[in-house]
Formats: structure tokens, C-alpha cells, sequence
């Protein structure tokens, strides 16, 4: 199972988002290859590290996480920084360490941070029976790569670096800044050879088919990330993600609630006072459930785990059955005749018992 991001920055779930800064800055500060070379196994915790920032730091995927778990970014790909290459870690959360480490933070013994190409969205629409069961998807992107034949030189305007430095001289003397090559973009390398069907950073656009997997559970808005496969940047930089937004397309006859499901069941006044057995279609199959005799209009009967599997495991929700019965608008004469003589029949007389419920309960009850 994996860890907790909270355990492993060493924060509760209440801490700020300063608190959570600070604490993956002392983390990977600890963890970082520079002050453990060789040792794979302080990698592995500084990625673990970068990982859990890159959820907890954005207040967007804290929640998520908060509510769902891992599972808010399994199929996705999700961060994935125990899997990622370190510069990738680099390239995105340099800013975190300020001169920590001689100034740079872009890699392993300092140097420019490699810029990310830009990301790709794209939107997926599930049907319900494909959230209920989990789905994978192949989804053909068009991305920018790298055309066949470009190569790059060394810009000369960084000399490689992918940043510039700047002495200005102020009231309080001179003053250092560094700031990202105007040039290369960061990336240290420039264009040397540029075949002719490839844009000014010596890229193509490509149709790619892409494998989505998306994970039981999934509610409608919600994004899930592919990494790298995103649109290429020039020279050695990564490619920026594919994020996917998913769009939930609405069942005919189940409506959907959190991980539960809503079915109206429609049965006639004969099969209420007499009782029934009801087949009822479900995204997985049918069920059939047997109504007493004598049931009400608006009983809700409680299917439990037939509803959808939960995105962080923890199990599945409920198929609530809403059961209604249905009134003959129209009578021939021998039903009206006879539905006349029961009118003061004392079995056809409203009479709840004490047990019964009333409508705002079997509501409340319903979300509980």
C-alpha cells in the first residue's frame, strides 16, 4: 500500500500550506542527491517527497486526495515521482529551494533547469457502466515532437546554462540576478539544423495513440494526468502531460449519487396490496427483489453494494430502489364500481403505523 503524503512529509492533514512547504524544503533538502551520492535509497525518499508536495501543494489536488485518496490519481499516471526522472522533480520545484544548493537547483550538482514542453488537454466521456467496472482508453493526440533530423547547439547566449546573470549597481552596491535565457528558453541548446517541416524549435505535430487508464469510481470533472505526453519542448527539455477531463454521460434509468444509485420503481396498486417479485436492471446485471404485500408508495429499499466501487478502495455504495405506485388515471365501470365501495372500507383508510416514516426521514435517511 502506498504511503501516506502526509506521513511522509511529516505534517498532519490540518497544516497550512506554509507548513507543508517548509516541510518538503527540509525533506528533500535531506534527501537530495547532492548531500547523498550514490544512495538510492535517499533518492527514493526525495522523490517520495516531491511526490507528496506536488498533491499537498496545490490546494486543487488536496482536496482530491483529501476525499479520494491515491486512487484520485491512479490510471492517470497522477505525479508519479517515485517513477519520474529527477529532473523532471527539478524542473518543477526549483523554486523551493532558493540557493540551497549553490544557487541552482537542476540536478544532480546544480546547473539550469530543463524546461517542460506545454500540456494537452483533451476530454473523455464515460458512460456509467464503464465507471462502475473501470475502463482503459486509447485516444489518439496530436503532440509536438522533436521532427526527424533537427539537432541542436549549445546557445551561445548562456553558454549552456539557460539562465543569465545580471550585475546592477544600486545605493546598496551591486546587486546579482539570475533569470531564464531569452534565447534558448531555459533549455541551454539552440537550433543548429532545422528540417523544413518542423517550426522555429525544430518541432512536428504527430498524431499519437495514447493509453488512458481510468480507474473505477470516477466522477464527472474530474482530471486526470498522463505524463510526458504532453507536447515535446525544444533541446533537452521534457514533455509537458496529456490531462484528461472526464465527462459522464447520464444513464437512462440510474442516477447517480456520490458512489450511490437511484432507481425508480414504478408497480401498480394491485401488485402493492397483493406484494410482488421485481426484476431490476443494473449496470452489472439484474437483480430481483421481492416487495410484502402492503407496501407504500416512496418505500426506498437499500441494495447494499450494488452501487459504484469507491476511487480510493474503500468499498462499494448502495443501489437505492425508490419505489412507487402508480395510479390508473382512467376506470372502467366495474373498477370505479368497486374502488366506490372501498372508499370506506377500513382496510383502504390511511392509517400509518408509528413505525412508519415520513418523507423528510426516508430523505434523511437516504444521504446518511
Amino acid at each position: 500500500m502506498k504511503e501516506d503524503f502526509y506521513d511522509i512529509l511529516g505534517v498532519g492533514k490540518s497544516a497550512s500550506e506554509s507548513e507543508i512547504k517548509k516541510a518538503y524544503r527540509k525533506k528533500a533538502i535531506k534527501y537530495h542527491p547532492d548531500k547523498n551520492p550514490g544512495d538510492s535509497k535517499a533518492e527514493e525518499n526525495f522523490k517520495k517527497a516531491a511526490e507528496a508536495y506536488e498533491v499537498l501543494g496545490n490546494k486543487d489536488k488536496r482536496a482530491k486526495y483529501d476525499q479520494f485518496g491515491h486512487s484520485a490519481f491512479d490510471g492517470s499516471g497522477g505525479f508519479g515521482g517515485a517513477g519520474m526522472n529527477m529532473d523532471d522533480i527539478f524542473s518543477q520545484f526549483g523554486d523551493i529551494f532558493g540557493s540551497a544548493f549553490g544557487g541552482g537547483f537542476g540536478g544532480f550538482g546544480g546547473g539550469s533547469r530543463r524546461p517542460k514542453g506545454s500540456n494537452l488537454r483533451i476530454r473523455v466521456k464515460l458512460d456509467l457502466a464503464e465507471i462502475v467496472n473501470g475502463v482503459e482508453k486509447k485516444i489518439k493526440v496530436k503532440r509536438k515532437v522533436k521532427a526527424e533530423g533537427v539537432t541542436y547547439k549549445t546557445c551561445s547566449t548562456c553558454n549552456g546554462s539557460g539562465q543569465v546573470t545580471r550585475i546592477t549597481n544600486t545605493i546598496l552596491g551591486r546587486m546579482q540576478s539570475s533569470s531564464t535565457c531569452p534565447s534558448c528558453g531555459g533549455s541551454g541548446e539552440m537550433v543548429s539544423n532545422r528540417p523544413s517541416n518542423s517550426d522555429a524549435n525544430g518541432l512536428v505535430v504527430k498524431e499519437e495513440t495514447v493509453l488512458v487508464k481510468i480507474p473505477a469510481g470516477v466522477e464527472d470533472g474530474m482530471q486526470l494526468k498522463v505524463s510526458g505526453k504532453g507536447n515535446d519542448s525544444a533541446g533537452n527539455g521534457i514533455p509537458g502531460d496529456l490531462i484528461v477531463l472526464i465527462n459522464e454521460n447520464e444513464h437512462p434509468f440510474l442516477k447517480r449519487e456520490g458512489n450511490n444509485l437511484h432507481f425508480d420503481l414504478y408497480i401498480s396498486i394491485s401488485e402493492a396490496v397483493l406484494g410482488v417479485s421485481k426484476e431490476i436492471e443494473t449496470v452489472n446485471g439484474n437483480v430481483r427483489i421481492k416487495l410484502e404485500a402492503g407496501i407504500q408508495s416512496g418505500k426506498i429499499l437499500r441494495l447494499r453494494g450494488k452501487g459504484l466501487s469507491s476511487i480510493n478502495s474503500y468499498g462499494n455504495g448502495d443501489l437505492l430502489v425508490h419505489v412507487n405506485v402508480w395510479t390508473p388515471k382512467t376506470l372502467n365501470k366495474e373498477q370505479r364500481t368497486f374502488f366506490e365501495q372501498m372508499k370506506e372500507n377500513d382496510n383502504f383508510i390511511p392509517s400509518p403505523e408509528k413505525g412508519e416514516k415520513s418523507f423528510f426521514e426516508k430523505v434523511k435517511d437516504m444521504f446518511s
